[in-house]
């Protein structure tokens, strides 16, 4: 325990709305050992919303499981919505423990984990740490990272969601440039996503014959959706062929493949080919045996058109002109 007093950690008290929330909830279950897991884990909740929220992170308490009543009866959960980043774990520790538990239903799907000493009155707390994975169901405390790191963590989130808002002007890729070998930085050799993507080593052998003409190129990208996803990603493969009888024209095949090293596509996937004005011209759906989608379409020199990929509440858009 001695390494965890020098790590920087927030202490304050329990607000009488917790605590009378942490009681009226415990109250409803039907073991004195489910009684004091939903207490513990709903005033570590309240009182990491109370932290964050001073930090300036907008969280949403209602809909985190941990504040849902069936869910509190059905799961042993201590999660607190940030929005637009995920999940964030309170794991509830008393004083005097060398150990946290992390229950094995939340192990995934979190964006961090973070320690709640609480004192065995429930009137104060304190935040011990974080660890932003886990694959334990007892961590040592002496393994949390300190606190401020935290904030420096979600800071980078946040950032890097914000990035995906960025205007299509500011992040369109020019596909003529493409047989000038001139690509964006995130649109790799085929060779090099095929390396990190062993599932996709059939497609290679099978579909890549149009590498040969020295007319067509291709490059791809591995978009992750995020923790909010469960960890899901796909690979996106953009091949541009010119046209033989018009060489304004060019002829664009966009496909999606499973992404670490899975088989399927994530059922329900959604594609959409949009157009300038961002009307949907193609669009498809990937079932729960999809192995691949793809999309064939013309395009003309001057032409601006978007690959927009949706799974779930997440959508990644890439733009293109020819």
């Amino acid at each position: 325990m001695s390494d965890i007093a020098t790590l920087f950690t927030f202490s304050g008290p329990i607000s009488t709305v917790a605590r009378i929330q942490a009681e009226r909830w415990s109250k409803q279950q039907i073991t004195p050992e489910k009684c004091q897991q939903v207490l513990l884990n709903t005033l570590s909740v309240y009182f990491v919303d109370f932290y964050l929220r001073c930090m300036g992170f907008a969280t949403d308490l209602e809909a985190s499981d941990s504040c849902n009543p069936v869910q509190q009866t059905l799961m042993d959960t201590a999660d607190l919505l940030i929005n637009n980043l995920g999940k964030l774990e309170c794991l509830p520790v008393q004083k005097g423990e060398d150990f946290v538990y992390i229950p094995p239903e939340v192990q995934s799907n979190r964006i961090a984990y973070v320690a709640v000493e609480i004192d065995k009155y429930f009137q104060s707390a304190k935040l011990l740490g974080f660890v932003k994975e886990i694959s334990i169901d007892n961590l040592p405390l002496n393994q949390l990272k300190p606190l401020e790191e935290l904030l420096e963590y979600l800071e980078f989130l946040e950032s890097t969601e914000l990035e995906k808002t960025i205007s299509p002007e500011q992040k369109q890729v020019n596909l003529t440039r493409w047989f000038e070998n001139i690509f964006n930085e995130d649109w790799q050799a085929i060779e090099s996503v095929f390396f990190a993507q062993p599932a996709w080593q059939f497609r290679s052998a099978e579909d890549n014959l149009s590498e040969s003409l020295s007319n067509s190129v291709e490059r791809a990208k591995i978009i992750d959706f995020g923790i909010q996803t469960n960890k899901e990603s796909v690979g996106i493969i953009v091949n541009v062929s010119r046209d033989q009888n018009n060489s304004n024209d060019l002829n664009i095949v966009v496909s999606l493949h499973p992404g670490n090293g899975k088989e399927y596509l994530p059922p329900l996937l959604h594609v959409m080919i949009l157009d300038e004005e961002g009307n949907a011209v193609m669009e498809a759906k990937a079932k729960n045996d999809n192995k691949k989608i793809e999309l064939e379409f013309s395009a003309s020199r001057g032409d601006f058109f978007s690959v927009k990929i949706v799974l779930g509440d997440f959508s990644a858009i890439d733009n293109f002109t020819i």
